[in-house]
């Protein structure tokens, strides 16, 4: 019988008083958990600190990566070649040059292939390139990340501009229905960001749509989802999740010391391993490319709604996957992707 009390490594110092601390705790149990149920273990006692939605959420999470890590599906492709050949004007936007990109990095198979099961997508090496987990989310956390969003309709609506760019642009929303509810709209909350558009030689900075009096209200609202995001990369990429929690200890250490506007606070309440998270609501979103990502880190994708028949593409690998409510992705920026139909 495996105990669940961990302890960060001495190299993280998370304060007690965060709500990373549970996120913390949350990952290890779901980490315990896939590993006992992939080597037929024994059961995982879950630490008294999560509570009992929590640790219902971490135990569907934890059976739809077995069930995903024991469904492979070969590429051809090798991202480390795919990564170098793209370059800024690689956008996602030139059908041209996306035709010419699969020449030269063909995914080794003819026509697109849907995916509707739990699945790992291999590159040509062995390399997991993406993670599709469809049902990762227990109804208690679709229910609270609408919620959340409910908090952000402020935010959200003053975000989609007639005269946008393709994130902001009000002819790629939907502006909603009865059935469909949410608020259309493209915002970022981060606990600690650089300012777009400006020279990174300042401190970084609360994110605009955190800066106001909700800020404690909208964070708690998304603690619990933002653990169970996290948890998945404990067990999908233990790097990443190991060097989230380093920067965000570490940033909470620079906040105190800089004594820097809002951000300990945002720190305290900020419950993901990540330092930014969107929310996107009510948008198709074309197909493109993250040209600044990091081919060997993964980007996670969530998605709750009222609605059906919601497609994810990837064109660069001629892969179609059902993206209904409660279905997580994780995969590297640096694959091209779209999304079509409607939802949070």
């Amino acid at each position: 019988m495996n105990g669940s009390s961990p302890s960060p490594p001495d190299s993280i110092n998370i304060w007690r008083t965060w709500a990373l601390t549970v996120t913390y705790e949350a990952g290890e149990y779901t980490e315990q958990k896939f590993k006992a149920e992939k080597t037929g273990g024994g059961p995982v006692i879950p630490s008294p600190n999560l509570d009992t939605d929590l640790v219902m959420a971490c135990d569907c999470l934890a059976d739809v990566l077995i069930k995903a890590s024991k469904n492979p599906i070969q590429m051809q492709m090798d991202i480390a070649r795919y990564s170098k050949l793209i370059s800024p004007k690689d956008t996602g936007h030139n059908e041209h040059r996306e035709a010419r990109l699969i020449e030269r990095c063909p995914p080794g198979h003819e026509g697109k292939r849907l995916v509707d099961e739990p699945a790992i997508i291999l590159d040509a090496s062995g390399a997991i390139i993406a993670w599709y987990l469809p049902d990762a989310l227990t109804d208690t956390t679709q229910k609270e990340i609408k919620e959340a969003t409910d908090l952000l309709a402020p935010s959200l609506e003053k975000s989609v501009r007639a005269d946008g760019n393709w994130r902001t642009n009000q002819r790629l929303f939907n502006r909603g229905s009865e059935d469909v509810g949410a608020t259309p709209g493209c915002i970022n909350l981060s606990p600690a960001w650089f300012q777009q558009g400006h020279e990174n030689v300042s401190d970084p900075e609360v994110s605009a749509s955190l800066k106001g009096p909700s800020c404690e209200n909208i964070l708690k609202a998304i603690a619990r989802p933002a653990a169970i995001a996290s948890a998945a990369l404990r067990v999908m990429h233990p790097e990443q999740y190991w060097a989230g929690l380093r920067t965000l200890s570490n940033l909470g250490n620079i906040a105190v010391s800089k004594d820097l506007p809002q951000m300990p606070e945002a720190l305290q309440y900020w419950a993901s391993v990540f330092n930014t998270l969107s929310i996107i609501s009510n948008r198709e979103t074309p197909h493109h490319q993250d040209h600044m990502s990091i081919a060997e880190c993964f980007d996670i994708l969530t998605t709750v709604g009222n609605y059906s028949n919601a497609q994810m593409t990837m064109p660069n690998l001629q892969l179609e996957f059902k993206y209904n409510s409660g279905c997580m992705i994780a995969f590297s920026g640096k694959i091209g992707i779209r999304l079509l139909g409607h939802g949070i």
